[in-house]
């Protein structure tokens, strides 16, 4: 039976140019995302180009519901689960006492919560399997505090976290799991966060990369299993950065970075 490759977010961005790589590499597809005109149009693209299957199912992770849609939907397909990509996700901005409570919880259920029960229900398969690999995608967010955008930096510390500790848990049972920490790349996420003007986008220490450069990457690491792997050389040195500098000047740093305007 063909091996089958799940994608959250798997229409645009990084989300869409994995999406890409893991098809020509021969895997079927499930594409996971909100819109469902884009996922037929994705899906008629990759099936063209590059003759495999793809099915796609509409769902909103912000859905307490939609991780055991997803779980059932692969399993009613008969899909046997080799590579799980967690990669939908978004951010908020401002003051966090000035932000909408609402989307800052459906943001939880979005960036953690999904992210961990859809990595826990195919986790147990891949390991009775002995084999499998999950890309989580967090950021480089992940290594520091970041004021105007509090809740969003912690929700990718925790998939960094997370995906770490497993990854140790699963890795002498033939199954990796690879967070990927992107700084800015060049997605819809700033509109979404409504950052379009933040000084982030304008850092020449960190200048934006491309979604496609971001995913190959990912998708390098994620074959040779490699626990994490920060994309950019300039990415990787602030966020090595992070570990030698006090701490309250971090919080400033990006305190000032994450300014809209």
């Amino acid at each position: 039976m063909a091996k089958t490759a799940i994608i959250t977010g798997g229409t645009v961005g990084i989300g869409y140019e994995l999406s890409k790589l893991i098809a020509a590499d021969g895997y079927n597809l499930i594409l996971v995302a909100r819109n469902e005109k884009t996922l037929k149009s994705v899906k008629k693209e990759i099936e063209g180009a590059y003759k495999v299957k793809v099915e796609t199912l509409s769902v909103d992770l912000a859905d307490p519901k939609a991780p055991k849609k997803i779980f059932d939907f692969a399993k009613k397909s008969k899909a046997i689960v080799e590579v799980l990509v967690n990669n939908a996700g978004f951010g908020t901005s401002g003051r966090f006492d000035r932000t909408d409570l609402k989307k800052e919880l459906a943001m939880i259920q979005v960036n953690v919560t999904a992210l961990t029960e859809l990595t826990h229900l195919f986790l147990q398969g891949m390991v009775e399997r002995k084999t499998g690999k999950i890309l989580n995608v967090a950021s480089t967010a992940a290594f520091q505090p970041g004021p105007n955008m509090a809740n969003y930096y912690a929700t990718k510390a925790y998939v960094l976290s997370l995906s770490e500790g497993i990854y140790e848990d699963v890795r002498k049972d033939g199954v990796t799991v690879t967070t990927l920490c992107p700084g800015p790349t060049k997605t819809e996420f700033f509109e979404r966060a409504e950052i379009t003007k933040s000084r982030l986008l304008n850092n020449p220490m960190a200048p934006i990369m491309s979604a496609k450069d971001v995913a190959e990457i990912g998708y390098n690491a994620l074959k040779k299993g490699r626990p994490v792997v920060v994309a950019g050389v300039l990415n990787k040195i602030l966020a090595q950065s992070v570990r030698i500098t006090p701490r309250f000047i971090i919080r400033k740093i990006a305190k000032i970075l994450n300014q809209n305007g």
